[in-house]
């Protein structure tokens, strides 16, 4: 483009900038602000005025740029030291950063001291200690930004910061053309813009980018500083001039490229590199909502990464990255091997001296301490010899739920070692105790479930004996009749079918007992009448049964389920019938159900005993009973589908009504 087409722009821009600038810096002087910010306003003032009366490149204009510069840096300070605080880590930092812009300001001088300063080599020292200095501006905002920073005036200042390092490093690529600067103008401009909206009042908009947020644009900042580096290399190079100039640019290049590659793709210098920024430019090592979130979703995802042992042996790595753990579990007064997550090598118990000083004290474990001597004599006698004989073992985690020692877990040795400190043991004694309650919880789970295995064992075995005090009273009834009609050949041949029926009945109730758990035969059609005949004919007394059918009547149902609830009810009715009153077993159809009533002239029961006993278990009125007969057959009826209704009145009798459903036409053809 024309640069008298951009002239004008240009000096409007700046001169705009340099205008917004005054007022913000006249404002924040009435209001009584930070005499930092004051003074940077008043600086970037200067040199937008500078920018725009007499270019951006001229010497004066270098010298306030420098100015503003390290004005700016000091607002920076200003701002971490009321949020975080500075140390001695950052106050080396920002010593080393405000040196850029009293170096570019001295060989800005320089020039106008010598004139033989104007040579290829000086002009590139300015132009990298511009970019080195817009870069550590940058760098050091976003590495000490305060909790408690505006919105409007963090995004300012980072964007005044990308604006100059956007533009000094595009310089020398694109020639430095005219509209670059023309960019730049606008940029600030925009940025005062940015400034006067932070300072408006009743703004109190909080934020703090999230650490990994911020460690990117660290690593992007780090990449464009060294791609700027080797792009001066390269310019350098050729200011030197010679007949090899493009051979050793191009060597330049590659040589770059290579060892960028390689640093890029080394594992234990990607950790060292984390760590060191970690601890010189932030105020806490982790970032706790996302370390947080990352150890929550590894445990809480079954079945993906292998067992619970395994994800709480990782999640508790991941806190620390440690590449590989072991969760020892307690067994009596040891701890036991429970799982391991990436751990090739031997591993072993620890014993009883261990267990009892982690649940005394709940102290991690140092075991680089426990080598060199300088641990604690408990934790030197507690630290079983394995454990010390492995380079990999790092620290040993304990894992404590309510006041009781779940576990440990020994973590192995991270690529770049450090010694732990307060943070780290914190965040390592949270995710143990959390850990510990997964644990301590999925144990419960499997205690629960072992206690309902035994209680469906112990509720089959009940109902089992139920059903052996029926066949007992069959046989006994068999036996008594046995020596009165003994010589009765059809007395004989019903007393062997009766004790056959019987040794079948017992068959199946062992079955049931052995079998895992109860479960219902397929459901089928089943001919009602056929089956109620066979319930009435297995009762004991049935000379006081009366069958009664209305039809041919058709049922899908389970019939050996049935066949054992009809037998429980028919043999209560009996026995809670007077003697001349006899049980009516019917056999209908109703309105598309297949419907079987069992009815007696006893005693009856009081609606308070139906409401309340009578489907309870261990609930009788017969001071004999186990209570379990009707509770068992509502349960098998309703497993296939059907119900129990019951009418009784006290003094009359009772009525129970089994409804199911009526088998289709077609499968009753069938």
């Amino acid at each position: 483009m024309n640069p008298a087409l951009t002239a004008m722009p240009i000096l409007w821009a700046y001169a705009l900038a340099s205008l917004a600038f005054v007022a913000l810096a006249i404002g924040a002087w009435r209001r009584g602000g930070e005499g930092a910010i004051v003074i940077a306003h008043a600086a970037t003032a200067l040199w937008a005025l500078a920018a725009a009366g007499i270019g951006v490149g001229d010497v004066a204009a270098l010298v306030m740029e420098a100015a503003r510069d390290l004005a700016w840096l000091w607002v920076t300070m200003t701002l971490a030291r009321h949020g975080r605080g500075v140390g001695p880590a950052r106050s080396t930092a920002f010593a080393a950063a405000a040196c850029l812009p009293v170096a570019l300001m001295t060989v800005a001088l320089a020039q106008v001291i010598d004139e033989a300063a104007q040579a290829p080599a000086l002009i590139l020292s300015l132009w990298a200690l511009r970019l080195l200095t817009a870069l550590a501006g940058l760098i050091l905002l976003l590495a000490a930004m305060p909790m408690r920073t505006s919105v409007p005036l963090a995004a300012a200042l980072a964007m005044l910061w990308s604006v100059d390092l956007f533009a000094i490093a595009a310089g020398p690529l694109t020639g430095w053309p005219a509209t670059l600067d023309l960019a730049r103008g606008v940029g600030v401009l925009l940025a005062g813009l940015a400034f006067a909206l932070a300072a408006a009042p009743r703004i109190d908009r909080r934020f703090l980018p999230s650490r990994s947020l911020r460690l990117r644009v660290l690593a992007g900042a780090g990449l464009l500083g060294y791609c700027s580096a080797v792009v001066a290399a390269t310019g350098l190079a050729a200011g030197f001039g010679g007949p090899h100039v493009r051979v050793v640019q191009t060597a330049i290049v590659i040589g770059a490229a290579t060892t960028l590659a390689t640093l890029l793709s080394t594992p234990w210098l990607r950790a060292w590199t984390r760590v060191v920024v970690e601890k010189h430019l932030f105020g806490h090592r982790y970032d706790y909502r996302t370390a947080w979130r990352r150890f929550t979703a590894t445990l809480g995802r079954p079945g993906e990464d292998g067992p619970l042992g395994s994800r709480v042996v990782q999640a508790t790595a991941d806190l620390v990255d440690a590449p590989a753990g072991v969760l020892l579990t307690v067994d009596g007064d040891r701890l036991a091997v429970g799982a391991e997550w990436s751990w090739n090598g031997d591993t072993g118990d620890a014993g009883e001296m261990l267990t009892g000083h982690l649940t005394a004290t709940g102290r991690i474990v140092e075991l680089d301490t426990v080598r060199d001597g300088t641990a604690s004599a408990a934790d030197r006698a507690g630290v079983p010899a394995w454990m010390i004989a492995d380079p990999r073992s790092w620290i040993l985690v304990p894992l404590v739920h309510v006041g009781a020692l779940v576990g440990a877990i020994l973590l192995a040795r991270p690529p770049v070692a450090r010694a732990l400190d307060w943070e780290d043991f914190d965040l390592l004694r949270v995710g143990g105790a959390q850990a510990a309650s997964y644990l301590a919880e999925d144990r419960a789970h499997a205690a629960l479930a072992d206690a309902e295995r035994f209680d469906e064992f112990n509720r089959r075995f009940a109902f089992i004996l139920h059903d052996i005090k029926n066949l007992v009273s069959q046989l006994t009834l068999v036996a008594r009749n046995a020596e009165r009609h003994a010589d009765n050949p059809d007395f004989r041949t019903d007393m062997i079918a009766t004790l056959k029926e019987s040794a079948d009945r017992m068959t199946a109730l062992i079955a049931r007992l052995s079998r895992e758990a109860a479960s219902a035969e397929p459901a089928a059609v089943v001919d009602l009448a056929a089956l109620v005949a066979r319930a009435v004919e297995r009762e004991p007394d049935r000379r006081v049964v009366r069958l009664l059918v209305d039809g041919d009547v058709h049922a899908t149902a389970d019939a050996a389920g049935l066949a054992q609830a009809l037998g429980h009810l028919v043999r209560n009715a009996v026995e809670a019938g007077h003697a001349d009153g006899p049980v009516l077993v019917s056999v209908s159809s109703q309105g598309g159900r297949a419907v079987i009533e069992v009815t007696d002239r006893g005693c009856g029961m009081s609606p308070a005993f139906v409401r309340d006993h009578l489907f309870r278990p261990f609930s009788s009125s017969k001071p004999a009973g186990f209570g379990l007969g009707a509770h068992e057959a509502r349960q098998l009826v309703r497993a296939m589908g059907g119900t129990i209704d019951v009418d009784s009145r006290e003094g009359e009798g009772t009525r129970f009504r089994i409804s199911l459903p009526a088998a289709p036409a077609m499968e009753q053809a069938a």
